[in-house]
Order: structure tokens, then C-alpha cells, then sequence
């Protein structure tokens, strides 16, 4: 609970998952890189890339309460018809919570920490606080964490001027950051870009 009132009120400048990058090393050959993290406000954050994250990763983000049931029940539905194990149903919330206080993969264990993380966060924080962090501290490539170290990095751009395709481009990044780069998407990530954008396009209003 402390943990989540700290974040409340101040911006984290270091999370687990970095320490745990940290003592992994790189995914690829080379020493582990000095995690970078520039915190932005969401006001100076491009509305193509807020609308992007929400419309893909959660866009039922500003109606649930940290889980998405509707979500769930599709997740459950594709698994019984191809017959394959469930897919994830994180919401933004969910994946804000691993970002901050925990780590990634899958695990048993981290499971019912999460939840618990989650209704914390959505007790005692704002949809917009919620936003702001997870925008700031996920993974968006190796060594890189939140949306204006990656803007920086790829682009030299602050992520302000980010434009429709280098947001979809890195939000197409969010699910493996550390094998995927926006400078040379294959041709999945591509088509998966391709349809992000098509979602800015047919979206409703950023609401904040």
C-alpha cells in the first residue's frame, strides 16, 4: 500500500524490472545498458501515440475497474475454439503494476501479487496518474523505459511531435520490446502497424 501511495504523489526515477534488466544483461551480446527513463507529463505526450496505447492495449481502460471481465471472456472463447492456451487479457493497469512493482513473464506467483497491486492502483489513484505512469516506466527497448526515452532514442524527437506512424510504430513494440524496433519492423509488426493506425483513425477523442 505504501508503494502505491508513493507513486501517488511522486514519479519513480527506478523500478524492479530495471534492477532486473540490469543483472540479466542485454537480450542481445554486449554489457547491460544504463536504464534510461525521461518522465513526461501526459499534457506533453502525443495524443497519437495516448490514443494508440489505449485503443490496443486496453480500450475499455476508463470504464472497468482494473480488470477487464469482457476481455476475459474473449480471451476464454478464442482459447475453447482454436484450441490453444489462454492469451493474456492485462489490462493498463495490470501491466502498470508488473512495470512498477514486479516483473515480467509468466508466473504463478506474480499472479495474485498483480491483482492486488491493481485494485491498490485503482483505489487510491486517478485514470490519469494510472496513464501517466504507464507511459512512463514500460519497456519500449532494450535498456529503454517509457514513451520519451524511446522518442528520443529512435527519433531525436521529443514525444510531443510524435506523428500517427512512429506512434503506432512503437506501440506496436510494447508487447516484445526488447526483439522488436520501430526502425526495422518485420513484416508482422508492419501489418500489426498498419492496423493500429486504422484504429487512430476510427477512435473517439483522447478523453483527458
Amino acid at each position: 500500500m505504501i508503494e502505491v501511495l508513493a507513486v501517488r504523489y511522486f514519479d519513480p526515477s527506478y523500478t524492479p524490472l530495471m534492477l532486473i534488466r540490469r543483472v540479466q544483461g542485454r537480450r542481445h551480446s554486449g554489457p547491460a545498458p544504463v536504464p534510461a527513463l525521461r518522465w513526461v507529463r501526459l499534457e506533453n505526450v502525443s495524443p497519437y501515440f495516448l490514443k494508440a496505447v489505449w485503443q490496443t492495449e486496453d480500450a475499455r481502460f476508463f470504464t472497468h475497474k482494473g480488470f477487464d471481465w469482457v476481455e476475459v471472456d474473449h480471451a476464454v472463447a478464442d482459447a475453447e475454439r482454436l484450441g490453444k492456451p489462454t492469451r493474456g487479457a492485462s489490462t493498463i493497469t495490470m501491466q502498470c503494476a508488473r512495470s512498477l512493482f514486479l516483473w515480467q513473464g509468466r508466473s504463478w506467483v506474480r499472479k495474485p501479487l498483480e491483482a492486488y497491486y491493481t485494485i491498490l492502483m485503482e483505489k487510491m489513484l486517478t485514470k490519469r496518474r494510472i496513464f501517466e505512469l504507464y507511459i512512463n516506466v514500460i519497456e519500449t527497448g532494450d535498456g529503454l523505459y517509457g514513451i520519451e526515452a524511446a522518442s528520443q532514442h529512435y527519433w531525436h524527437i521529443p514525444s510531443k511531435k510524435l506523428n500517427a506512424s512512429q506512434a503506432a510504430l512503437i506501440t506496436a513494440m510494447l508487447p516484445n520490446p526488447r526483439d522488436r524496433t520501430p526502425l526495422h519492423p518485420t513484416a508482422k509488426v508492419q501489418r500489426y502497424v498498419s492496423r493500429i493506425i486504422r484504429k487512430l483513425r476510427q477512435s473517439p477523442r483522447w478523453p483527458l
